[in-house]
């Protein structure tokens, strides 16, 4: 935030155009961003930028006004129209160096498009045409809190219906059975026909927080369906792990990934980890179904199908998420039984019984949320007075216990452990803290094992609150049982979830309340210092506003409900000063206990702190969490995690190429090429003296390996930068060709210092003669986004692009023929 403004200055300084010094200042910056900004020099003009798919930005057409926000619901109290900028698209399909826009906003010609100037990071003009304008989907009303004190309570109440509308017309009973039926958005033909070949042989479940719970729950699910011999007796032999988003870019990402089907959950469908996550994933020939909350999200962009959550627009706007999560779980459910059908595994029977209590889910949520004023009960009784909390459960419950531990951790402001319930004997027991147990659906030995341990926590004074079904009786040595319906053994952890997010609230509700004595002491100083009259007069009106104030707060720290949230030395100092403040010698009294000499304005401002620091301490605002935003902005970059151990570009930085020199889009492009090389015969490293984009750059070799010793060159007769080196040291982007004279394919790679080519390294390649249609597709993905060109190209003519026809060209063909050229394959085929 302080470098943008200066940077802004000095090219200001330079080109005397604000707007052109704004673009040059956001051009030099690596990663995803959003900025705004504006300049006292032209202050009529609001400047946008906006780069990668980590943030996001609307500008609303209001009534002589714009209205910019990260969200389309910050419009819509105002205005339904709006402007959404796209960071990732380039101005041209040729240019993605161009990647990211930025927006000039007139406040002479406020809420029209008139007034919005828009253009690429590399100044290429973006006029905004009418399809740019779109329509909110949201409303007010969906934002409406109603009569619920805050939105979190709004929609944990709106769970039940949430899960409804996710399931809606995706069970149908067909010969008896119930199947699910997702539609080709969600699992296209194509993917369909995969499925049922066998080609995906891993299936990992991604996210980032509640999300990746939830996807905890799909993978479960997935891999016990799909236990067993498929429809032909041979073993089933997928993989099926749910794993974060992170963890699978940093130490899960094979360089191919063409037989694994990733499934991306994200409320959003902006999550910055998440998204990354699916652009590697994707780069390296992944398939990507996304389960996503919000219809025309970034996610959903980058995913070969979708599946959405409740209607696609269902809001949540308190931060902690909660009737997402069940959403989430639903929609997971439902496509674990459809990829289950497809590819052939498992027995129907069992996926009949899931959906049939899939179904039954909303009812019992409904029917716990009727227990709320039991949990709130528990809460008010445990949670104030415990520092330490603890979230346990087994099986399907680990999922409801790691779910609770977020939504606990949001809520309350605790760091909160999460076990496997057998395993916190062994750990910290020793700290005696609140354990919450989530138990429900258990049954035979495993209940009774249970059981035993919640024993064990009672004897070593922990607090066990126990969450369990109907009728279960093994539970006698909890302080407190929470019984919740019957559904299936494999879906109540659904149940214990909602009782802990119950739970949250009201603790979190019993920690704020006790804040509010302190609240009211705050007030009464503020009270007393209106007061007309000299020093005396303020103190003896503090001293008596403050002593029933001063007893309440004294009656309640000595019985404890403040130890499990108020620091020892807040408690300490706020003492002191409310005993000197409504002492009959007020200043004196504060003069001996603080060291130092006492005026009215000295303790009303020691006293004033103290009170509000021990109110920060206590404050639990439910919907708005302290250190949090609705869509965290940073996230991971993964630079080149995974393809510094490709072999082809092993082989680039072996023939001496500089790690620091070859950028990351350099490196995903060499790494994309290495399915098409069959093998490196030599290379040749160049250096650049000059700016490639004048006439004047020279080039000479440096160093030579294998066949390109014997290979006479050009630049040892010429040294003038020219042709395809030149093309390649301007573009700065990696490039295949064929020699003209001797008809051998090279692979060049920039190697750039700042933005300035400097080298060349030059790779001698054989490639493969032609290779599989998904293996041919990766390889144009990855290299110059050739494969969405020729894809346009062809669909502009052809009803459809068939990637079948990629296994009939040649490699070479497809790397280096024009994109109008190649098309015509497809035309006459």
């Amino acid at each position: 935030a302080k470098v943008i403004p200066t940077l802004v200055s000095r090219y200001t300084m330079q080109t005397g155009d604000v707007v052109e010094a704004f673009r040059r200042a956001v051009v030099t910056f690596d990663g995803s961003v959003a900025i705004a900004a504006a300049s006292a020099e032209d202050p009529d003009t609001l400047l946008l930028a906006l780069r990668g798919s980590g943030q996001a930005l609307y500008i609303g057409l209001a009534e002589d006004a714009y209205i910019v926000a990260s969200e389309p619901y910050g419009l819509v109290e105002e205005t339904t129209k709006y402007v959404r900028m796209d960071g990732e698209s380039p101005a041209q399909a040729d240019q993605p160096s161009s990647r990211g826009q930025i927006v000039a906003l007139s406040a002479h010609a406020a809420g029209t498009t008139a007034g919005i100037g828009r253009l690429a990071y590399d100044a290429t003009d973006l006029p905004l045409v009418t399809k740019d304008v779109a329509t909110a989907e949201v409303t007010t009303r969906d934002i409406d809190r109603g009569a619920a004190p805050h939105f979190l309570l709004k929609e944990i109440t709106e769970a039940p219906n949430s899960f409804r509308k996710t399931l809606r017309g995706h069970i149908k009973e067909v010969d008896g059975r119930l199947v699910a039926t997702l539609g080709e958005k969600t699992l296209s033909p194509a993917v369909l026909a995969r499925l049922s070949a066998g080609e995906f042989r891993r299936v990992y479940v991604i996210g980032q927080g509640t999300a990746a719970v939830a996807g905890q729950s799909m993978a479960v699910v997935l891999a016990s369906l799909l236990q067993g011999d498929d429809q032909d007796g041979q073993r089933n032999t997928v993989f099926v792990r749910a794993i974060t988003a992170t963890e699978f870019s940093g130490f899960g990402m094979a360089h191919d990934l063409t037989d694994t089907l990733i499934v991306a959950v994200s409320q959003s469908g902006t999550t910055t980890d998440t998204n990354r996550t699916v652009d590697l994933a994707r780069g390296r020939g992944a398939t990507v179904l996304a389960i996503v909350n919000r219809r025309g999200s970034d996610l959903t962009d980058k995913a070969d199908g979708v599946l959405y959550t409740s209607d696609g627009r269902d809001v949540e706007m308190s931060v902690a998420s909660t009737k997402a999560f069940y959403a989430q779980v639903a929609a997971g459910v439902l496509l674990a039984c459809s990829l289950a059908e497809a590819m052939h595994a498992g027995d129907p029977r069992d996926r009949h019984q899931l959906l049939d209590a899939l179904r039954r889910i909303p009812d019992a949520l409904t029917q716990v949320l009727t227990l709320r004023p039991e949990v709130a009960k528990a809460a008010q009784r445990f949670a104030p007075y415990r520092r330490y909390w603890a979230v346990v459960g087994n099986g399907p419950n680990t999922v409801a216990a790691e779910e609770v531990r977020i939504k606990l951790s949001e809520l309350c402001y605790k760091s909160i452990a999460c076990d496997v319930t057998e395993d916190k004997k062994h750990i910290d027991l020793s700290c005696e803290p609140m354990i919450l147990v989530c138990a429900a659906g258990l049954v035979g030995s495993t209940a009774d094992d249970v059981a035993k341990e919640v024993a064990i926590y009672r004897a070593h004074k922990a607090a066990p609150i126990v969450v369990a079904s109907d009728g279960e009786e093994r539970f006698t040595a909890a302080l407190q049982v929470i019984s919740v319906p019957v559904v299936d053994t494999r879906l109540d952890f659904v149940l214990s979830a909602m009782v802990g997010h119950l739970f949250g609230y009201e603790a979190a509700l019993a920690i704020d309340a006790l804040a509010r004595p302190l609240r009211e002491a705050r007030e009464a100083v503020e009270l007393s210092t209106q007061q007309i009259g000299g020093d005396d007069v303020i103190l003896a009106d503090l001293r008596t506003r403050l002593r029933p104030v001063h007893a309440r707060f004294g009656d309640s720290l000595r019985s404890g409900i403040y130890d499990g949230n108020l620091e020892a030395s807040t408690a300490v100092r706020l003492v002191s000063l409310l005993r000197d403040a409504t002492s009959l010698n007020a200043l004196d009294a504060y003069q001996e206990s603080q060291g130092k000499v006492g005026t009215p304005d000295v303790l009303v401002d020691d006293l004033t702190g103290a009170l509000t620091r021990a109110i920060e301490e206590l404050t639990r605002p439910i919907d708005a969490i302290k250190h949090q935003a609705k869509t965290v902005t940073v996230g991971i970059s993964r630079s080149d995690e995974g393809v510094l151990a490709n072999r082809l570009v092993r082989e680039v930085i072996a023939a001496g190429a500089g790690r620091d020199r070859v950028s990351y889009s350099a490196l995903k492009q060499i790494a994309s090429l290495d399915a098409a090389v069959a093998e490196v015969t030599g290379f040749t490293r160049y250096s650049i003296e000059g700016d490639p984009a004048s006439h004047d750059a020279t080039i000479e070799i440096v160093d030579r390996g294998g066949i390109s010793r014997s290979v006479p060159s050009r630049v040892e007769r010429n040294s003038e930068l020219k042709g395809t080196k030149r093309r390649v040291a301007v573009d700065r982007r990696v490039g295949v060709a064929l020699g003209r004279s001797d008809h051998r394919t090279v692979l060049l790679v920039p190697e750039v210092k700042g933005s300035q080519t400097t080298g060349l390294t030059l790779l001698q390649v054989r490639l493969h003669d032609r290779v599989a249609a998904n293996v041919a597709r990766g390889i144009l993905q990855g290299f110059d986004d050739r494969y969405s060109r020729l894809t346009d190209t062809v669909v502009e003519t052809e009803p459809a692009f068939r990637d079948d026809i990629l296994a009939t060209v040649s490699v070479v063909d497809l790397l280096t023929e024009p994109i109008a050229e190649l098309a015509e394959r497809w035309r006459t085929a």
